[in-house]
């Protein structure tokens, strides 16, 4: 599947995005890093250190809490991913916002898709992140290479999914918001 930074811009900017506004949890920021390489999309993800307070060792997008200085969650995302993985953000073109997705462990995730026209020189901070992986889109539009478990959380049942990419396992969240905004991001482009 192929599509064009200003198919994903027109495609976020079109759909009805789902905020949720419960301040009993942590609002949060993730940077989305969209990019090319030998012609076909990757997205750009870290390994969590053990050392950081949530998630630890597992794939996430490159994010964290808002904090009051930050304009807004652009900034937040923004703002996280040049402390966590050396980004700049004028290397980030923004596209867009996808929908919120609560956690178990008490966050509010806004997801922030950006593109990275090239890949600067990265510089991991290593008391938060132990590895950058460059996970190509297609393991998340292949449903063969999904694993799905059912579980439990305040009192719903819900999917959640798992991808094997090398020797890591990319689940929860991070998998979930990559599932749901490559897939709908397809269907988008198959013919009526």
């Amino acid at each position: 599947m192929d599509f064009t930074t200003n198919e994903i811009k027109d495609f976020l900017a079109r759909r009805r995005r789902v905020e949720v506004a419960d301040f009993s949890l942590t609002r949060a920021g993730v940077l989305v890093p969209l990019f090319r390489k030998k012609n076909e999309w990757y997205l750009l993800m870290t390994k969590r250190s053990e050392e950081v307070e949530h998630h630890k060792g597992q794939i996430s997008f490159p994010g964290g809490a808002v904090d009051s200085d930050d304009k807004d969650i652009i900034a937040t995302a923004l703002r996280e991913a040049e402390e966590e993985i050396g980004l700049r953000a004028r290397d980030t073109e923004i596209l867009g916002l996808l929908d919120d997705h609560m956690t178990p462990t008490g966050f509010m995730i806004t997801p922030v898709v950006g593109f990275l026209k090239e890949i600067p020189k990265l510089a991991p901070r290593q008391e938060e992140v132990l590895e950058i992986l460059e996970v190509p889109v297609s393991l998340f539009l292949d449903s063969k290479k999904e694993r799905v478990e059912k579980r439990e959380r305040l009192g719903e049942v819900i999917d959640v999914y798992f991808y094997d990419f090398g020797k890591h396992e990319i689940w929860g969240a991070t998998a979930r918001i990559s599932r749901d905004f490559l897939r709908e991001i397809a269907d988008s482009k198959k013919p009526l």
